[in-house]
């Protein structure tokens, strides 16, 4: 059985040009929501729940540049709220935000005192 080569070739350039095109809309969505991990998330995860008084962590991400901070650590409350807190370097909280993942863009941020 002879393969044509156009043919073959017609259908790599296609796989290649639909695996491109993956990869650009993942990178340009901004949704990656890729957890940190590692001892500084640890680290970041315990702070967090120092700054708001206890329950449990939902996620710990690296800062996406849209709040302060170097980490969102997203916090259940015991009452069932969340929390996003936002921590500096130095796993200090400087704002907190009522975690509102639905895209209406309403949560509030409220800035930590930073007197340092």
């Amino acid at each position: 059985m002879r393969i044509d080569r156009r043919l073959l070739a017609a259908g790599g350039a296609v796989v290649v040009v639909a695996a491109g095109g993956i990869g650009v809309a993942y990178a340009v969505s901004g949704d990656s929501e890729e957890q940190a991990t590692g001892p500084e998330a640890e680290q970041a995860k315990s702070a967090a729940l120092d700054a708001v008084g206890g329950g449990s962590v939902v996620g710990v991400e690296r800062q996406d540049g849209d709040g302060p901070g170097v980490y969102e650590v997203e916090v259940q409350r015991d009452d069932g709220s969340q929390v996003e807190v936002h921590l500096n370097g130095s796993n200090r909280a400087v704002g907190t935000a009522a975690d509102d993942d639905s895209g209406s863009g309403e949560e509030n941020e409220t800035g930590e005192g930073d007197d340092d």
